[in-house]
């Protein structure tokens, strides 16, 4: 390791500087591995397409707990700047300031004495996880542990939701709009089962809450003067258990619309160690794609209701308060055994 500590905030402004949105993270891939090796760590650049790599640092004698967040954001892109306490930026929380956070308390535990902690940073969590299912293929064995970041307000996660991504594509018939009898409306089909879904009894859960759904995409049609040959809308379900029971639950709109899937992430149980306050998060993580890293911790600074905003940011003392936990997170762990760590739910 170098002789000076980790400068979070600067790691991090450097970070956010670089342009990965999902798609476009091979420069930002690049730096920080090389930003890395500057620091001793023995680095692998992990393909994952021609454009794109992981960045995976472990230990030569194999990590027992890995430190692992993701380096790619949503669009629009936009630079950092400092305003007080915050941190402002594209990915500045969510979730490049939690990889700072986390190489700092990566090299305040090996300082420490702790030989045992990795760095697993991947790409593309935003758009389906392609990083997350590589670095997977990559774990080394015997780690224990995989310490996860996402914007917890610096709480660990109890649990997380899973997500269900359906496509509804409805068919019809092209006429005039002059004699709609003579044409088959795909557009009103497709109305008609999105007012049905409305009254359709979703599973729930005491502890998640019930299963929730957006509407996020329309499109359909050809023209304004031609009866609807066709509509499709894009569904995202947030689910608290089988995606399957779902599914069932739709059977009644497919004598409207075909259903067809696009992408499942299950929900999480998530363990947590003693000192933190902790709570059940609404949205999805790269953790079900990691699974060979170890036992799923969740923790991290910054506000999920700031992530993804025109005015992201991320409080620089929650930053480093961050990583003052996750160094304590990771000497409990590393002190405790796998399975010892109960979920709470």
């Amino acid at each position: 390791m170098t002789a000076d500590p980790v400068d979070i905030v600067a790691l991090t402004r450097s970070l956010v500087d670089i342009d990965s949105t999902t798609g476009r993270e091979g420069e930002a891939g690049r730096w920080l591995a090389e930003y890395l090796r500057g620091r001793g760590y023995t680095v692998t650049e992990q393909r994952v397409d021609d454009t794109r790599i992981n960045v995976i640092a472990t230990p030569d004698r194999g990590a027992e707990l890995v430190f692992s967040t993701h380096f790619d954001c949503v669009p629009p892109f936009f630079s950092s700047r400092v305003e007080g306490d915050r941190l402002y930026g594209r990915g500045s929380c969510d979730a490049k300031g939690i990889l700072a956070a986390m190489v700092a308390a990566a090299d305040r535990l090996t300082r420490d004495g702790e030989s045992g902690v990795g760095l697993v940073f991947v790409v593309g969590e935003e758009r389906g996880s392609d990083g997350a299912r590589a670095a997977n293929k990559a774990a080394t064995t015997g780690c224990r542990f995989l310490v996860n970041g996402e914007p917890t307000d610096n709480r660990l996660g109890r649990a997380t939701r899973g997500i269900l991504r359906l496509k509804l594509t409805a068919s019809g018939r092209a006429a005039h709009s002059s004699f709609p009898e003579l044409g088959e409306s795909a557009i009103d089909k497709l109305i008609d089962a999105l007012i049905e879904l409305r009254a359709i009894a979703l599973p729930s859960d005491p502890v998640l809450g019930r299963t929730h759904y957006t509407v996020g995409l329309i499109s359909g049609g050809v023209a304004p003067n031609v009866v609807s040959p066709s509509a499709e809308a894009e569904v995202m379900f947030r689910t608290i258990g089988d995606a399957a029971e779902v599914r069932r639950a739709l059977t009644p709109l497919e004598r409207r619309v075909r259903i067809d899937h696009v992408l499942e992430v299950p929900p999480v149980r998530l363990a947590t160690v003693p000192g933190f306050d902790a709570a059940v998060f609404p949205y999805t993580t790269d953790i079900p794609f990691l699974s060979a890293w170890g036992q799923p911790l969740l923790f991290g600074p910054g506000s999920i209701h700031v992530a993804h905003t025109a005015d992201e940011f991320v409080s620089i003392a929650e930053l480093e308060q961050a990583a003052d936990h996750y160094v304590a997170i990771a000497k409990t762990l590393l002190k405790s055994e796998v399975g010892s760590l109960k979920s709470e739910v």
